[in-house]
């Protein structure tokens, strides 16, 4: 009882100190955006701007007030739910961002446990060996895929992949035809569910081709650093007593490793793999611009292009929730994990 009291207090205390981080955030990300030189209502209203109508905007969008007043009522219509007009579409932002968040979570999720799964069993192989050729070939190839960028790593699979074997797809998220031919009936928006659930097999294949070259962009990065953690944590770990008194005990090797070593060396891993996921919820992005995903990559490059500030305020704002999340998340599944964690 006093152990499940702890922890609601620990998350309270955590969901406080989120709070006042993304407050801090929008005030920073609002004052910033709004000292940007441009005429927010020339651009809501378009090139052939007339004075007289600038200054209609101007007082429909409350930007004759003084930037305290602008912030207050911005975050009083945000908690509302109202994130804003986007100036380029004229649509709701909190509507453009749920249009467009489905294909950047499919993505990041793919990625993501390419990179966890990947980066774990190869962290713990690589322990395992040691100072052997294996070892030294991962450290290497962790080395490099924390090293190369993303966008960069993306258009090398694309000329080795579509230029010179031509076997996947170039960009996309699918075929141009499939509409045509197999289209997609959206229901949850993530392409590779609602074809399963249509039993659209064509269609199925075909996104999983479009998601392996971007996919395996945005997952190097995690999936290297996830890596080095596991091995770093791991080498720590089977020095420990209990580790050589198991062998002592004749133990299989397996479950010393995956079941005693790993359990207790994972936690680290942890915090990499949330730092990493929060990264590439905003890394994704350039991959989402290398290969033409219709994510919210499109629309934030757009968006800055066009200084639409309000769509700006809205991708980071919703990125920092996001952000905030994920370490919210991680920190009580290693309470959970790790016992010896403290909640103070």
């Amino acid at each position: 009882m006093l152990m499940n009291l702890q922890k609601a207090e620990y998350i309270l205390r955590r969901l406080l100190t989120s709070v006042f981080v993304l407050l801090g955030l929008t005030v920073i990300t609002f004052f910033i955006a709004r000292v940007v030189p441009s005429n927010a209502a020339a651009l809501y209203i378009g090139p052939k701007a007339r004075p007289e109508d600038i200054e209609r905007v101007t007082k429909l969008l409350g930007l004759d007030k003084p930037l305290p007043v602008q912030y207050l009522v911005y975050m009083r219509d945000v908690l509302k739910g109202d994130w804003g007009t986007s100036i380029s579409s004229k649509r709701p932002v909190l509507q453009e961002i749920a249009s467009r968040f489905p294909a950047t979570f499919e993505l990041l999720c793919t990625a993501m446990i390419i990179a966890v799964a990947t980066g774990i069993v190869v962290g713990v192989i690589s322990a395992q060996w040691q100072g052997k050729w294996l070892d030294i070939l991962v450290r290497a190839a962790s080395i490099v895929g924390v090293s190369v960028p993303a966008f960069w790593l993306g258009l090398l699979l694309q000329i080795l992949f579509f230029r010179n074997l031509n076997i996947l797809p170039l960009s996309g998220r699918v075929d141009s035809d499939l509409r045509f031919t197999h289209p997609i009936m959206v229901t949850t928006g993530i392409y590779l569910i609602d074809a399963i659930i249509h039993q659209n097999w064509v269609a199925l294949k075909d996104v999983c081709l479009h998601m392996i070259l971007p996919a395996l962009t945005l997952a190097a990065y995690p999936a290297s650093l996830i890596a080095r953690m596991t091995r770093a944590t791991m080498l720590e770990v089977q020095s420990q007593d209990y580790i050589r008194t198991a062998r002592a005990y004749g133990l299989k090797e397996s479950f010393i490793v995956y079941i005693l070593a790993l359990k207790n060396a994972i936690s680290p891993t942890l915090t990499v793999i949330g730092l990493t996921l929060a990264y590439a919820l905003t890394g994704s992005f350039f991959v989402e611009i290398v290969f033409n995903w219709p994510g919210l990559g499109m629309f934030t490059v757009r968006s800055l292009l066009n200084l639409d500030y309000p769509a700006i305020m809205g991708i980071t704002l919703f990125g920092a929730i996001g952000y905030v999340l994920i370490n919210l998340l991680v920190d009580i599944v290693q309470t959970w994990i790790d016992p010896r964690i403290s909640l103070s």
